[in-house]
């Protein structure tokens, strides 16, 4: 089956001249017009503070490009595509708070004229722009044009603020022209998720509490807060991933099969799984939850000074880089399943990934037998990045006259079937949302249900006068982190151990 092209669009970009733009956006728009799926229907225009013309936005994009072709990638990110792409882009400069530039996007835009408005701005916009949007008509949608907005996470920063948030948009825009984004969504292998889960018998069959023991999910990042201390230190470790990305990834580990494949039927499923998430009393969110803080020291071959003495980070801060959660699904699949996630910066590695851990066998049919070794669980490990692919660990009987245990791996890597490495991950987002596909975007509901499970680990935070635990930076976190799952009986899994295990 060929992907159809996008319809004709104009793609409007508040925070034209911003890093997400051209890091981001205009490198997967290059992409989608190589491969096809846009063509010369497709218009950008760039909203920025800064005076320029459209030639000024196209020059600036043109020198980060450059930047990039100087680094070897310019097949990857500037030939005929963008050439072609760079004439049909314009640029308005001015405050997008005032009404004049809303009322210049309206006569840029024909009567007609389908257009989506992405929001790569603070999120303290997204409200705002919105209502701008729907008081000059240009979210108004007819049978000739669509309009749509795209917004970029954080949304919202706690159950109360998401709700206000939700209720200030959803006054003006319907649900169906939302497209709440969470790049994390646009990656193969999570894309891949349901595939994997619905299309193998095998695996579908085993996706239960009578097989699983826990789930583990890990987003662990080898940078440090950098420049981004003042953001950091009003954001925190919890309220940058677990509600998004990290939900995001536990929704589809854990949602039932849905009726279709229709997006409605999918997100609906989703959207049960995040309202199924228990919510904790104060006393279990203490138990059930851990939080770190990296230290001075060491990290991929340079010193690192501690987090509360970074830039623009108070001295007294108790805000967390670290965060290691339980969690429990309360549904009749996942009855007793923990699922234990954890996310941090200043870490081992740039590591993400998803691993299931069966339950035992029994192991009575092994004792009359020498066996050397304990017989390990089986684990299905999903690499979300950086090396994306799958793997399943099972035991097989090494060489010799004992009947010992060896666990090997069967293993899939996307990068040896498929040429993915050029993307950004936000190929698929972009062109669902020009023709107007919800599947990967996130819906109010399923929102409010994963701040409402985060809240209560905000609110014992909250009442907490004790600092984050100290971690060294290049570790998996603090050392309370291992005995959260320990006290289970569990351990983490070692990052990588499968899919980056050399070949040979």
């Amino acid at each position: 089956m060929i992907a159809k092209p996008a319809p004709p669009v104009t793609l409007v970009i508040f925070g034209a001249t911003g890093d997400l733009t051209r890091r981001l956006l205009v490198p997967a728009i290059i992409n989608l017009t190589r491969s096809g799926l846009v063509g010369d229907s497709l218009h950008i225009l760039g909203v920025g503070i800064e005076e320029g013309d459209d030639e000024f936005l196209r020059k600036r994009l043109d020198d980060f490009l450059e930047q990039l072709r100087k680094g070897g990638e310019e097949e990857t990110h500037k030939d005929d595509a963008w050439y072609d792409l760079r004439e049909r882009i314009s640029y308005i400069s001015g405050d997008f708070t005032k009404d004049d530039i809303f009322d210049e996007i309206g006569r840029r835009l024909g009567p007609n004229d389908n257009a989506a408005f992405y929001l790569a701005v603070p999120p303290a916009f997204f409200g705002p722009i919105v209502e701008k949007l729907s008081d000059h008509g240009l979210m108004e949608e007819t049978n000739e044009r669509f309009r749509r907005v795209a917004i970029e996470k954080p949304f919202g920063t706690d159950l109360a603020s998401a709700r206000a948030l939700n209720a200030c948009i959803l006054d003006r825009v319907e649900e169906s022209q939302v497209y709440r984004l969470d790049h994390f969504l646009g990656k193969e292998t999570v894309q891949n998720l349901m595939t994997s889960r619905f299309a193998n018998m095998m695996i579908e069959a085993l996706w239960n509490n009578n097989y699983i023991d826990h789930v583990q999910i890990t987003a662990s990042e080898l940078v440090d807060v950098g420049s981004r201390g003042k953001f950091y230190d009003a954001t925190g470790a919890l309220r940058d991933m677990v509600p998004n990305h990290l939900f995001q990834l536990l929704a589809m580990i854990a949602m039932e099969p849905p009726n279709s494949f229709d997006a409605e039927a999918i997100r609906n499923e989703k959207s049960k799984v995040l309202k199924a998430l228990r919510i904790y009393t104060p006393e279990e969110a203490k138990a059930n939850a851990v939080r770190g803080a990296y230290g001075a020291g060491s990290l991929d071959g340079r010193d690192l000074p501690a987090f509360r003495e970074t830039k623009d980070i108070s001295p007294d801060s108790r805000t967390e880089t670290y965060v290691a959660l339980k969690l429990l699904v309360d549904t009749w699949r996942w009855a007793g399943v923990p699922f234990y996630m954890r996310t941090g910066k200043a870490m081992t590695a740039r590591d993400t990934e998803i691993v299931i851990t069966f339950r035992k066998v029994p192991f009575a049919q092994f004792r009359e037998t020498e066996v050397t070794r304990k017989l390990p669980p089986n684990r299905l490990v999903i690499q979300v990045q950086p090396d994306e692919g799958m793997s399943m660990e099972i035991s097989i009987k090494s060489p010799g006259p004992l009947v010992d245990i060896e666990p090997v791996s069967l293993d899939f890597r996307y990068a040896d079937k498929f040429d993915i490495s050029k993307t950004t991950g936000y190929e698929s987002l972009i062109y669902d949302l020009f023709i107007g596909d919800q599947t990967l975007f996130q819906r109010a509901d399923g929102i409010e249900a994963g701040w409402a499970a985060v809240q209560p680990f905000l609110d014992a935070w909250a009442a907490n006068p004790n600092a984050p635990e100290t971690y060294a930076p290049g570790s998996m976190g603090p050392a309370s982190a291992e005995d959260l799952i320990r006290r289970d009986g569990r351990e983490w899994h070692e990052l990588g151990v499968i899919l980056h295990k050399p070949r040979g």
